[in-house]
């Protein structure tokens, strides 16, 4: 066995593929190719498979992705088309002076793994959302937080990676941090982007992977956290919660029935408090967009 080979778990019927990361005397430190978890397993444990392969759990949330995807697609095509209604019954101006621009808020996206932070990344240029991106591990993300935050300068932070349960000999406690991987870290990241900006509505935090302390994350001061029912969360549920907010409008709240209902693990998943959006409009359109790195848009 090697590192990046992919393996699943014969102790949990193979129902998760994960990449090798570290190889360790006994065992090894492996992650979820699909889902944001971090586990350690004995040698003996895992069995390799190849790329191909696909678990039916891993297919399952693969089908739930697209239809999140094809979802967002549509509403954002549905926004700009109310928003082009609402323009011209408010102004009724000529074909020129209708023309509008869109700025979706900015996100920064802190990720542990540099595989899902590419995926992360090419989602949003889909969708046409402003934004930066560091492969950074979970550890240094609150130094990283401080040092980069007033240069970006984001309506919107995502504080992801891996995290998970740890492998307790006796009983564990789901609300003690010592049980979890990485959660501690999450929380540190957060406290720094709160003293950053300490307004929920300036500054929209997203933050936590699979099995992640939902509560404490939220204490911390997160806007939507991970996981409320301590099970995995797919690589790209951050990505749409980061979305929701981005293209919701500041006169509105992020819909967190539709958060819960569309992200691809459901409300076990993800949860949250209410949050404003951060999507502006702007009259009349620019003709130098690429200044302020916005979506042109025109009735």
């Amino acid at each position: 066995m090697n590192l990046g080979d992919l393996v699943v778990r014969r102790s949990y019927d193979g129902d998760v593929t994960f990449r090798v990361e570290q190889i360790m005397q006994s065992g090894a430190v492996i992650k979820g190719t699909e889902f944001r978890l971090l586990a350690d397993a004995p040698l003996d444990d895992l069995v390799q498979v190849p790329p191909s392969r696909v678990t039916e759990r891993g297919q399952q949330a693969q089908i739930k992705a697209k239809e999140s995807l094809t979802l967002l697609h549509k509403e954002r095509q549905e926004q700009s088309r109310r928003n082009g209604d609402n323009l011209a019954g408010s102004w009724s101006p000529s074909a020129s002076e209708a023309a509008y621009f869109e700025v979706p808020g900015k996100v920064l996206h802190l990720d542990g793994d540099p595989s899902y932070l590419s995926k992360s990344l090419s989602l949003y240029e889909q969708l046409r959302i402003p934004a930066e991106g560091h492969h950074v591990h979970e550890a240094s993300m609150a130094e990283t937080l401080h040092r980069i935050l007033p240069r970006v300068r984001p309506d919107i932070v995502v504080i992801t990676g891996h995290d998970g349960v740890l492998k307790q000999p006796h009983s564990y406690d789901l609300y003690n941090l010592n049980s979890y991987k990485n959660s501690q870290n999450f929380i540190a990241a957060i406290r720094t982007a709160r003293e950053y900006e300490r307004n929920f509505d300036a500054l929209t935090i997203v933050a936590g992977a699979c099995q992640s302390h939902f509560e404490a994350l939220l204490g911390a001061g997160a806007n939507f956290a991970s996981s409320p029912g301590r099970i995995l969360i797919h690589a790209l549920d951050p990505v749409y919660v980061a979305a929701k907010a981005s293209f919701t409008s500041i006169r509105d709240t992020v819909n967190l029935s539709e958060v819960l209902t569309h992200t691809i693990s459901g409300s076990q998943g993800i949860g949250g408090v209410e949050t404003r959006g951060s999507f502006r409009i702007g009259m009349p359109r620019l003709q130098n967009l690429s200044k302020l790195k916005v979506t042109p848009s025109a009735i």
